[in-house]
């Protein structure tokens, strides 16, 4: 196994004389600051300085590979960050280094620029994770919310064009790997070995460099949107509404009519801009987590085999088409679905936009409590996705009816009185 280095050269990343080579940035997980966690170099042109597996930009740094293969990118440019902060301050919260509690992307990921501003001047290729940007969506479905009277036009977030003012921010994966072995419960050794045999040896890093524990995955990552107030995310004083949604391109964005995605996801945004329009706050968490992290190709080929099996496509064998074709139900394992709530300083959720019982117990489990299950309203859920929503259903995948805040605090009362 070789590697280019930025002088041409090439080395050998498998031999074991690469182990324990010293950094200027030591990485020190969870550290109370960005300068005594360090930064997380993960540049290929930033020879010893470079202390992470794999590179910046997840999946697109293959792109990126491509441009320099071209020509048209050099293989040494910089970015030059010059007016990219945050235009908001997130953070740091306290669940930034909690143990355990953010494995998963890097919470300084947006403040790279500011604490690192003397290492990037001197030379040293150090890049955001994050970026936090202001934006105006505008959505057909939201015009309709307001003309039947359940959305109002208040000027501030919902404007009169009939546009949403909206904060929202770019997360990319930065993996900690003792933290995520830890969350799965598996040895970190099998974890690497696993990650380096299932991406065909594409990091060998992973195996040849213990001492390196950061990976940065080339995978998708999270989008978010915030509506009203962003402090209202993490002010408890407020009443937070969120939709934690996952990925579903033939839904979300061509309007396909077999599931309830594209529904459930403009029912979360209406539900987030009335709770900052309340005072509150609003949340989307969008996830690339295509066909259940099992990707579109395999979600159209279960398609096929669903509606083409005999008696069709049917509620009972749901799941088991997904599995003959995939050899999983579900690859999304929403145990790393908390880490981006936590990075916003999220303590509780309200009113929680879903009604799947695999994100509710994933965020419970990681110290958020959550209020209210808001189902999707039934007249929003297409005819052709009944067949998924009533295979959810018998499987347990998610709660029916959720409790209303009042029949929560009714049970609440009770079991006061019954101490």
């Amino acid at each position: 196994m070789t590697k280019s280095n930025r002088t041409g050269h090439i080395r050998l990343t498998s031999h074991p004389g690469r182990t324990g080579v010293a950094t200027r940035f030591p990485i020190h997980w969870g550290a109370a600051s960005a300068r005594e966690r360090g930064a997380v170099v993960g540049t290929v042109n930033a020879g010893v300085d470079r202390n992470a597996i794999g590179a910046h930009g997840g999946s697109y740094a293959l792109y990126r590979a491509l441009a320099v293969s071209s020509g048209a990118l050099s293989p040494i440019a910089r970015p030059d960050l010059t007016n990219t902060a945050p235009v908001v301050d997130i953070g740091p919260f306290p669940q930034w280094s909690e143990p355990g509690r953010i494995v998963s992307l890097d919470p300084w990921g947006h403040r790279v620029a500011a604490d690192f501003r003397a290492e990037i001047a001197e030379g040293v290729d150090i890049r955001p994770s994050i970026a936090v940007t202001k934006a105006r969506l505008t959505i057909s479905e939201l015009d309709e919310a307001v003309a039947q009277g359940r959305l109002k036009v208040d000027g501030t977030i919902m404007k009169d064009t009939g546009e949403v003012a909206v904060t929202k921010a770019a997360v990319e994966p930065v993996w900690y790997l003792p933290g995520i072995a830890e969350r799965f419960g598996v040895a970190e050794d099998s974890l690497r070995r696993t990650l380096f045999e299932q991406t065909g040896g594409m990091y060998p890093e992973l195996v040849t460099r213990p001492d390196l524990s950061v990976f940065l995955p080339p995978i998708g990552g999270i989008t978010l949107y915030i509506f009203g107030d962003p402090s209202g995310v993490w002010d408890r004083r407020r009443t937070l509404a969120c939709r934690v949604h996952d990925e579903c391109n033939g839904s979300d964005v061509f309007g396909s009519d077999i599931c309830t995605c594209r529904p459930y996801l403009i029912h979360g945004i209406e539900e987030a801009i009335r709770e900052a329009q309340n005072g509150g706050a609003g949340l989307i968490v969008y996830n690339r987590k295509e066909g259940r992290a099992l990707g579109e190709v395999t979600k159209f080929l279960v398609y096929n085999a669903r509606k083409r099996q005999e008696g069709g496509d049917q509620a009972a064998t749901y799941f088991e088409r997904t599995e003959c074709v995939a050899g999983v139900q579900d690859a999304r394992f929403q145990q790393l679905m908390p880490d981006v709530l936590h990075w916003l300083g999220v303590t509780k959720i309200d009113r929680f936009v879903s009604m799947s019982n695999m994100k509710h117990d994933a965020l419970t489990a990681s110290g958020i409590a959550i209020g209210e299950r808001v189902p999707i309203p039934d007249e929003l859920i297409p005819d052709d996705a009944r067949v998924e929503m009533e295979a959810k259903k018998a499987a347990g995948y998610f709660t029916p009816r959720a409790p209303t805040a009042d029949e929560l605090r009714a049970t609440v009362g009770r079991k006061i009185e019954e101490f």
